[in-house]
């Protein structure tokens, strides 16, 4: 199985996984120009996706939704309680939606995909974790805290997507608004690097080799900031970053690295 993210940041997500024939995006939050282009730097063509799995509405992970449907027939995956808000800001999604119960598993080609919830600031979200090969994949983005659902739902993957999203006191010193500052420190906002430091050192603790850091704020953090923060966190912990674990962080307005699992 393989991954690579094609944007990652506030302000657009979106991450391409892949086994044999199956090509699967999570969340379409750039435009269908760059998402296009992100792929055919892959060699692979938007005809060629098997669908792609929504994590939530924010327009940051949806607003390429439209127009990628708009050129190419793509089954769209989520929940009821997502699906039925997709609807609602883009009606001729429906005909794509493919719903899943998010306490259930389902076979998206030849991959198996499981869903769990993540404290967020909407109705519903969702991380995903991808089995394929033997090997599995946990995404983890746009949550406050890590619940005991977020943790089960990503302990024992051998490669994880993790949000690191802001730097506490970059934050609070930063020129955000009082009500904004308030809402991504919430336990339904965004992941802190030090509480993104602690989740990766218990997956690493759990066996997890490859760790990408993802959704970096433009504003709040810096991908050195980010990097520094968990990979000490990993060191405290025993885990040597490159040795152990390879740590890794993923670029905001392009595509990172291809990675296998």
């Amino acid at each position: 199985m393989n991954f690579c993210t094609l944007a990652s940041s506030s302000s657009g997500n979106c991450t391409l996984v892949s086994h044999g024939d199956t090509y699967i995006l999570i969340d379409a939050g750039i435009s269908m120009r760059r998402t296009v282009k992100a792929l055919g730097g892959l060699d692979i063509k938007p005809e060629q996706l098997s669908g792609i799995l929504v994590t939530h509405e924010h327009s940051d992970h949806i607003c390429g939704l439209k127009m990628l449907l708009k050129y190419y027939d793509i089954p769209v995956y989520t929940s009821r309680i997502i699906g039925d808000d997709l609807c609602a800001v883009i009606p001729e999604i429906e005909k794509n939606l493919c719903i899943f119960n998010p306490s259930e598993s389902f076979e998206l080609g030849q991959v198996g995909v499981r869903s769990y919830h993540t404290p967020h600031d909407v109705p519903e979200s969702l991380g995903y974790r991808l089995e394929a090969g033997g090997r599995t994949l946990a995404f983890a983005t746009d949550l406050g805290i890590v619940t005991q659902e977020v943790y089960d739902g990503i302990k024992g993957a051998d490669a994880a997507i993790v949000e690191a999203n802001h730097d506490v006191e970059m934050l609070r010193t930063g020129p955000y608004p009082y009500h904004l500052k308030a809402r991504i420190l919430s336990e339904h906002g965004h992941l802190s690097n030090d509480l993104s430091g602690e989740l990766c050192s218990a997956l690493a603790e759990g066996g997890t080799r490859k760790i990408v850091l993802a959704h970096l704020s433009k504003k709040n953090n810096t991908p050195q900031i980010a990097y520094h923060t968990v990979s000490d966190a990993l060191y405290e912990k025993g885990a040597q970053e490159a040795g152990d674990v390879l740590l890794a962080v993923a670029p905001a307005d392009q595509p990172g690295k291809l990675y296998t699992v």
